[in-house]
Parts: C-alpha cells; sequence; structure tokens
C-alpha cells in the first residue's frame, strides 16, 4: 500500500504550518486560511482545521541505515522522544529502525528506516531525504471489524499484531496502525490515543483508492 496523500485536522493550524515550512523545512505546496499541504516524498500530508482536533501517530519512510542520520538531524530541531530508554528503536521483526518527536499538536511523528526500502541517494540527510508516509495511526475499539473492512475492499493484509489490542495493516510499504483505545495507548510515549479522523489516497496492487475515517467508521469514497 502506497499512500499517496493524508489528510488530518489541526486547531492549531498556524504553528503547524511554521512547523513543518520553517523547523522541517519541508515545501508548502497549497495553502490557505483552513488547510495547508506540504510535499513529503512522493506523498503530500494535507492540515485541515478543525476545532477540537486530537492527537494522531504518523510515520515517514527515511531511506535505508540512515537512521543515525535522521537523528542528528531531527535533534538539530526539535527533542527526541524516548522508547525503552533509547532514541533510535530496532524492531528487529520489521527490520526497521525508529525515531520519534512531536509535531506542535503533539501528533507522534516517527522516522521509520526500513531495510526493504529505498537505499540513500546521499551520505547527508535532509528534508529531502524523506521518503514518503509510511504509517497513520486509526484508533478504534474493533479492530476485527476495520481490518474485514480493509481486506474485503482493498486486500490488505495483516502484517503483525493480532484483532484485540494491536493490528498492523499493509505492507512494508505503508501500514495502518490499528489499536484498540480501551487496551493500548501510543509507543514510545503511551499517550493517549483518539479515534483521530482522517482522509487517505492509497494505490493497492495498481489501483488507486480513497478511504475515509469518521465517527470510528471507514468508507471507501469513489
Amino acid at each position: 500500500m502506497k499512500i499517496q496523500k493524508l489528510q488530518i485536522y489541526s486547531g492549531n493550524l498556524k504553528e503547524q504550518l511554521r512547523f513543518y515550512r520553517d523547523t522541517l523545512n519541508l515545501k508548502v505546496t497549497d495553502n490557505s486560511d483552513d488547510y495547508f499541504e506540504v510535499e513529503t516524498g512522493y506523498s503530500t500530508l494535507r492540515f485541515q482545521q478543525k476545532e477540537n482536533a486530537t492527537a494522531y501517530h504518523i510515520a515517514f519512510h527515511v531511506p535505508d541505515n540512515q537512521h543515525n542520520e535522521a537523528l542528528e538531524w531531527v535533534k538539530e530541531r526539535v527533542p527526541v522522544l524516548r522508547g525503552n530508554g533509547q532514541e533510535i528503536i530496532d524492531f528487529l521483526d520489521w527490520s526497521a529502525k525508529s525515531l520519534y518527536f512531536y509535531d506542535r499538536d503533539q501528533n507522534i511523528i516517527e522516522f521509520i528506516s526500513r531495510e526493504s526500502l529505498s537505499k540513500p541517494e546521499s551520505a547527508l540527510f535532509s528534508e529531502k531525504s524523506i521518503l514518503g508516509i509510511s504509517e497513520v495511526g486509526l484508533v478504534t475499539e474493533n479492530i476485527k471489524e476495520k481490518f474485514d473492512f480493509l481486506h474485503t475492499n482493498f486486500e490488505l493484509e495483516k502484517y503483525d499484531g493480532d484483532f484485540e489490542r494491536f493490528c498492523a495493516i499493509g505492507d512494508d510499504e505503508g501500514l495502518l496502525i490499528t489499536i484498540n483505545q480501551k487496551l493500548k495507548d501510543w509507543f514510545p510515549t503511551d499517550d493517549k490515543a483518539y479515534k483521530s479522523e482522517f482522509k487517505m489516497e492509497f494505490t493497492q496492487q495498481g489501483k488507486k483508492h480513497s478511504l475515509v475515517f469518521e465517527n470510528d467508521k471507514l468508507k471507501a469514497q469513489q
């Protein structure tokens, strides 16, 4: 699953714009009074104004074996969130390494480096090294219902986990990190997980799809 566009919501649009444009140096491709969009490799991330918006978990791919360079780049800009006392988390089962930080909405942002994906084009890491959106969190109280919908409509498969507490749905290229709000909080900070709504455009097996998550329900859009 390759995530081409992700729309999330923010009640703090001006601060978020400054963060993504000025702190992370991402290219703003469109903006108005109630939204803005930034380019993140092959993906577009759109922030839409919404009062009382709640926090998200979002991950971005960075090149294989550039986790240390990415860490230093992030630390020059924002504090890094530690997990189990570590700045870089080694996910052996996923052949991946990750680091985490907050944006201005206290969204947990992750940079994930996977052995199975892109090799670095440069020894130096910059905002241009970000490859695209890797993951978005989907918080619910019924993981099995969400998996059945995604499998039936888009042929997405279970990548890891179970249908009770945590289930990663998709593949190395893109994942929906689906967790049970009653049983799990967000790693690495144990922040409360909210059923934060989003819209997503992605390709799966060569086909383009649109997905909406609202009111704890998924629906496919044409």
